[in-house]
């Protein structure tokens, strides 16, 4: 492999160091229809595929992206694999030098693909999401009669040309009781480093586009009572030493900043060639569009191609947008809990078509987690105590498990 991929010389300057990883949305079409899914469109959706990024604008994002110092590309969508160019796609980021890590339903995974990647590997394990781990279950949340079996034949292809994978489950009402077989079934491979992750709380629909569908996906999310059992089911020591590693940084009001998150740092090229903060945001504002007409051409008043533009000038000042909304003020601003909640500018978007309206579903979970760990008692709310008070009981947690920080900046 190592006379296929060629040495890429790194931009000499400091946003090399900013653009470690970028993902790009291939397609927003999915072979799939699962219930829960923020982004899925259909796989024959002849609009929206007229509409994607062409081969070539892919290859100049790529290209832009590994002279300003990228090392890793995430080939998301939609399902990827649905591309026709596909392999022609990665291969060019494989040339450049850009390790590949793939998000995938495995369900077109064919003896082509199985030898490209064992022949060329993608410099990171394959991600596959697993839906259950039966017909009845996987096929009812896919809602493709017969998808459970490409699943299958997918995974047996990746194994039999020994294709480093890792598996990914979202947790849903079909699959639930299929826990431990799915993690049994996890254990064997050998790539699986750790606990498989777990979707449980969804995101909304990030166009904003199926006001029914969100309706499904917020019945399909964890009680906060429900996520919290999942996230100490291997014991709480573990959880809290989880937790403590994250308690001096994050714990502590974010005041009136919207972005107190990495989002504009590790960015998203949607299927269009929009460049996205994060795979959430798609509010207006925050989107920087890469002109397929335009997209060889430099910004005539700096001089920088667009993605750079996006990254070093952009996102940089919308990064520092204020709120003035009162409940975000009155709420998030001044709660200590950030290291706890999922709340941002992201979720805002998919919940109420702002920036910086709270979130109660996370609210919700995150004052869930914060009883668990002593940080707040019944009936409390984490934006009414006094400084003094969540001051004291984050220390006396911190000092119980880990060192103490410096409790008293905000961000």
């Amino acid at each position: 492999m190592s006379s296929f991929v060629r040495q890429v010389k790194r931009l000499d300057r400091p946003l090399a160091s900013l653009l470690g990883r970028l993902d790009i949305e291939l397609t927003e079409r999915c072979n799939n229809r699962c219930i829960h899914c923020y982004i899925n469109q259909p796989e024959d959706d002849r609009r929206l595929k007229a509409a994607e990024m062409d081969t070539a604008f892919v290859q100049s994002i790529l290209k832009q992206a590994a002279d300003l110092g990228c090392l890793l590309v995430r080939f998301t969508g939609g399902e990827p694999l649905l591309r026709e160019d596909f392999t022609e796609i990665y291969l060019y980021a494989r040339r450049l030098g850009l390790k590949v890590v793939l998000f995938t339903n495995a369900r077109l995974i064919n003896p082509e693909l199985a030898r490209l990647f064992a022949r060329i590997p993608p410099g990171e394990p394959v991600e596959v999401s697993v839906y259950g781990m039966r017909a009845a279950s996987y096929d009812a949340v896919a809602a493709v009669p017969g998808a459970f079996d490409q699943f299958r034949q997918g995974i047996a292809l990746l194994q039999e040309y020994r294709v480093p994978f890792v598996v990914k489950q979202s947790l849903l009402p079909q699959n639930r009781d299929e826990l431990p077989e799915f993690e049994a079934f996890a254990a064997t491979l050998p790539y699986m480093e750790r606990q498989p992750g777990y979707a449980m709380n969804f995101d909304l629909r990030a166009r904003r586009d199926d006001e029914a569908k969100n309706c499904l996906i917020r019945r399909l999310r964890l009680s906060p009572d429900e996520t919290l059992a999942m996230l100490t089911r291997g014991g709480p020591e573990k959880y809290i030493e989880v937790i403590r590693e994250f308690a001096g940084r994050f714990m502590r009001p974010s005041g009136d900043k919207i972005f107190h998150c990495g989002a504009g740092f590790s960015p998203c090229v949607d299927a269009y060639g929009n460049a996205q903060m994060c795979m959430l945001l798609r509010h207006p504002d925050t989107v920087y569009p890469l002109d397929q007409a335009l997209h060889r051409k430099r910004n005539p008043e700096t001089d920088l191609l667009p993605l750079e533009y996006a990254l070093t000038e952009f996102f940089p000042l919308v990064r520092q947008m204020r709120s003035g909304n009162p409940a975000y003020l009155q709420r998030c601003a001044v709660c200590f809990l950030k290291g706890l909640c999922d709340q941002c500018p992201g979720k805002s978007w998919g919940e109420h078509g702002d920036l910086d309206t709270p979130v109660n579903y996370l609210c919700q979970v995150a004052h869930k987690k914060a009883n668990f760990l002593n940080l707040l008692f019944a009936g409390e709310k984490s934006w009414e105590l006094p400084p003094e008070v969540w001051q004291a009981r984050l220390k006396a947690f911190i000092h119980k498990f880990g060192p103490v920080k410096d409790l008293t900046k905000t961000c």
